[in-house]
C-alpha cells in the first residue's frame, strides 16, 4: 500500500512544482511584455526627434512681410456698373497698411469704347483699397481715341470712375494742343475738363 503512495505523492509534487515554475515564467513575461512594449516606444520617440532635428529647418515668414504679386491684373467695376482694367510690372502690399498697395509701372485701361480704350500709364501707382482711390505718379501718359497728354499726377476713384489730376498738363486732342494746371476725365472719357490758365492752339482740320 505504502509503495503505491509514494509514486502517487511524488507525480503530485512533479507536477506542482511544474506549475510553479510555469506561474514564475507567466508573471516574468508579464513583466518583461510591458517593459518590451515601453522600450519600442522609447526607440521610436527617439527617431522622431532625431528626424525632427536633423531636418533642415524653414525659414519662418517674418511678422509683417510684405506680399509682392508680378505682373498683376485686377478687373473691377465703379458703382454704375463701368469696367476699367488695372495691371502693373508689380504690385507689392503695405505691411504696415494692409489697405495700401504698391505699384509699379502700372497701366489703367478706362473701357469708354471697346474699340477706343483711354490708357493711363504712370512710373509708380499707390492704391488705396478702403479709400477707393489709385495715385499714379511720374510721368503720367494719357492716351485714347483722339487725346494724348502728358502730366505729373492723376488720382482715379475707382467708385466713381473720375480721373483727376491737379498738376500741370500738356498734350493734344482734336482740336489742336492744350495746356492747363489741372484736368478731369469723366464718363469713362466723354467729358474732359480743364482748368487753371488753360491755353489752346487750335489747329483746323483741312477738309478732304
Amino acid at each position: 500500500m505504502s509503495e503505491a503512495v509514494l509514486p502517487a505523492a511524488g507525480r503530485r509534487t512533479r507536477e506542482a512544482s511544474a506549475l510553479r515554475r510555469r506561474s514564475r515564467r507567466v508573471r516574468g513575461l508579464r513583466r518583461l511584455l510591458p517593459a518590451l512594449v515601453g522600450l519600442i516606444f522609447l526607440v521610436l520617440a527617439g527617431y522622431l526627434l532625431r528626424a525632427v532635428f536633423a531636418a533642415p529647418r524653414a525659414r519662418p515668414v517674418e511678422a509683417g512681410a510684405s506680399i509682392q504679386l508680378v505682373n498683376p491684373r485686377f478687373v473691377g467695376q465703379d458703382r454704375k456698373g463701368r469696367p476699367f482694367t488695372l495691371t502693373a510690372r508689380t504690385a507689392t502690399r503695405d505691411p504696415k497698411d494692409y489697405d495700401r498697395v504698391l505699384l509699379d509701372q502700372p497701366v489703367l485701361v478706362l473701357r469708354r469704347d471697346p474699340a477706343e480704350p483711354i490708357q493711363v500709364s504712370s512710373k509708380t501707382g499707390d492704391y488705396n483699397e478702403s479709400r477707393h482711390l489709385l495715385k499714379l505718379t511720374g510721368d503720367v501718359r494719357l492716351n485714347g481715341g483722339d487725346v494724348s497728354f502728358l502730366t505729373g499726377a492723376s488720382t482715379f476713384d475707382t467708385a466713381l470712375g473720375e480721373l483727376v489730376g491737379d498738376g500741370a498738363i500738356q498734350g493734344v486732342g482734336s482740336l489742336g494742343e492744350i495746356n492747363a494746371k489741372s484736368y478731369g476725365v469723366y464718363d469713362k472719357g466723354d467729358r474732359l475738363v480743364f482748368g487753371g490758365g488753360v491755353s489752346t492752339r487750335l489747329e483746323p482740320r483741312s477738309e478732304p
